[in-house]
């Protein structure tokens, strides 16, 4: 598997463009090369396997989709507890609504977890239809009021595990991710997409072994850190401060969003040397830390209720992530 906004203002930074420049590939590649060098023999979701039921579109607005109920199912028992056959048991319960092709992809996705390692007598939840739109099964709200200014805006819940990506208000798209592991969270605040890159080859990597990263969007200069695809766990959060996501995910989002401008770039990487003169898309980390699986539903005794991601009521509002931010609100509010 592969391992990997408009204000007119000046932001002015001021450090050596050549030392900038060394030290944001450095920032760029550390935390990539970290990523694809741990290997803590975790089971992954199978991207490939989740493709069609995440690009699963019958609507242009979220207006039109249809609103999605869950409940418990039990997985079958057997007489001999054979693990295989009451999976086998459990997806001929669903061959009316198109099978296990159909069915398991969107159970991986809800229940985290990899629908071949359930157990006779597991209770798991399902929705009341399958066959719906994707963001029919969204954590995040159809409709954000406090971005209807905003042309796009991103918001990555760290306590859902979930992302989220909503134009004039509206949600367009939303998927699951990693964010940082105990040892190094991935930070809260508001950010925006700097720089984007297709494909990147980490400096760091060993001569003989490419550490390859797809779809690489930054979101902290200095500190190296990025959305981009790569291989997701269903452990919950496990990347070095990044934030890891399906491809699907990767790809949609990099032609989705807008990078900054720079007046005077000097490098595609650094802004160093040059003048940010508008933002790019902006990019809200929020919810608390995890360290175990996300609970992406509150278990009730007679039903499950999926949980949403509570979004803050001003984008703006949000702290500021980083210098970038904290000198742009400053122009703002001159």
């Amino acid at each position: 598997m592969r391992h990997f906004l408009a204000l007119a203002a000046a932001v002015l930074l001021s450090i050596s463009p050549t030392s900038a420049q060394s030290a944001a590939e450095r920032a760029a590649d550390a935390l990539i090369s970290a990523d694809i060098s741990a290997d803590d023999g975790a089971s992954y979701f199978s991207q490939s396997w989740l493709t069609d039921t995440m690009e699963r579109r019958t609507a242009e607005s979220i207006r039109d989709v249809p609103r999605v109920f869950y409940q418990y199912y039990v997985v079958p028992t057997n007489e001999t507890n054979n693990s295989a056959l009451s999976r086998n048991m459990m997806y001929r319960d669903f061959n009316s609504v198109g099978g296990k092709d159909v069915v398991k992809p969107l159970l991986w996705i809800l229940n985290r977890q990899d629908i071949d390692t359930v157990m006779p007598g597991d209770t798991i939840v399902i929705p009341s239809e399958f066959s719906l739109d994707f963001r029919a099964y969204s954590p995040f709200p159809r409709f954000y009021p406090g971005a209807r200014g905003m042309d796009k805006v991103v918001i990555l819940d760290k306590n859902i595990q979930a992302w989220g990506a909503y134009a004039r208000g509206e949600l367009m798209r939303w998927g699951i991710i990693s964010t940082g592991a105990q040892s190094s969270r991935t930070p809260s605040g508001r950010f925006n997409i700097n720089w984007k890159q297709e494909y990147r080859v980490s400096t760091l990597s060993p001569a003989d072994d490419p550490w390859e990263m797809y779809w690489v969007m930054n979101i902290h200069e200095s500190r190296g850190i990025h959305l981009h695809q790569y291989a997701l766990p269903t452990s919950g959060p496990a990347s070095h401060g990044c934030i890891r996501m399906l491809e699907p995910d990767a790809m949609w989002l990099f032609g989705w969003s807008d990078t900054w401008t720079v007046q005077d770039q000097r490098d595609p990487i650094s802004s160093i040397g040059g003048r940010i003169t508008r933002q790019g898309t902006t990019v809200l980390v929020i919810g608390k830390d995890i360290s175990e699986p996300p609970e992406p539903f509150v278990f009730r005794h007679d039903y499950p209720v999926i949980r949403m991601v509570n979004l803050p009521p001003d984008p703006n509002q949000v702290p500021a992530g980083t210098p970038q931010q904290q000198q742009f609100d400053r122009q703002r509010s001159s």
